[in-house]
């Protein structure tokens, strides 16, 4: 799994088939088509359906449009292949595998029975207000052979407590945060065999050769997460630009329950392409 970067720029789209895309993702998908771009790069278009309870293939042929229909553009994809595919992380399963089996190795991990709550919230990408609580560290000591057969567990990775991670991103500047205060040992692989965002992210970014991540501002602490599994896994990280999110008019962030701000509806009552790309001061 060798993820040694060569050649220039690649970014990446990642939209996850959940619900329409909306303005935000509108926004943050066309500054990472566009940093690219300006960069003379590669686009990767990744279809982030990992979560079975929520994707739909609708959902999926509807960013393909939404996103052709706005101007963004991409090299790779589910649509067109690549030398990185599959581009589907349903598809991918083996590749986190073996991943989570050498952070088993190296001792990173350990098995969790805490919490189903907390482990099914680590599924998606996190945003801010709902992160979880930094866990109290009751399973840290825990092995397989402490298990009773059948007991379900979750594979939870042992962040090195007091560590401060720090990185220079690209709109919001130099960011630090402290392993054990801000964010603690964190779900990697779900009980019911599912890879949590933070691994699946990684693993993908690291193998499609990923050097720039674009992405919204809510994500911030999961970068201090995922520089970790980079480093766990011995992989290069890439630069991490984090978008400021959009706000409705009450100054609370987009979400896909803002159906009339969905790219969807907006063309379906007769905006073009331009018009929508104003609003976020885009030519």
């Amino acid at each position: 799994m060798s993820t040694e970067v060569q050649g220039g720029y690649r970014g990446r789209i990642a939209p996850s088939p959940t619900g329409y895309l909306h303005l935000g993702h509108g926004r943050t998908f066309w500054i990472a088509w566009e940093r690219a771009r300006k960069a003379g790069g590669t686009v990767v278009l990744r279809n982030d359906d990992l979560d079975r309870d929520r994707v739909r293939t609708e959902f999926i042929t509807g960013f393909i449009e939404d996103l052709k229909w706005l101007g963004v553009e991409w090299d790779e994809g589910p649509d067109r292949g690549g030398p990185h595919r599959p581009y589907s992380q349903s598809e991918r399963m083996s590749h986190y595998a073996a991943a989570l089996s050498r952070l088993r190795d190296l001792g990173w991990v350990y098995p969790c029975t805490c919490s189903r709550r907390e482990i099914l919230a680590s599924l998606s990408a996190p945003h801010a207000g709902d992160e979880e609580p930094v866990y109290a560290g009751h399973c840290r000591g825990r092995r397989m052979e402490d298990l009773k057969w059948g007991t379900r567990f979750s594979w939870r990775f042992r962040v090195p407590d007091g560590e401060a991670i720090e990185f220079e991103d690209g709109f919001a500047g130099r960011v630090r945060y402290e392993a054990g205060r801000d964010f603690g040992d964190f779900v990697v692989w779900r009980h019911d065999g599912v890879p949590a965002y933070q691994l699946a992210c990684v693993v993908d970014d690291a193998l499609m050769r990923i050097t720039e991540v674009v992405r919204g501002e809510d994500l911030l602490l999961s970068t201090a997460r995922q520089i970790l599994l980079y480093r766990a896994l011995g992989w290069s990280v890439p630069r991490f630009c984090h978008c400021p999110l959009v706000r409705d008019a009450q100054g609370q962030r987009l979400a896909k329950r803002h159906a009339s701000l969905s790219l969807r509806e907006l063309r379906a009552a007769g905006k073009q392409p331009e018009e929508v790309r104003a609003l976020w001061g885009a030519s």
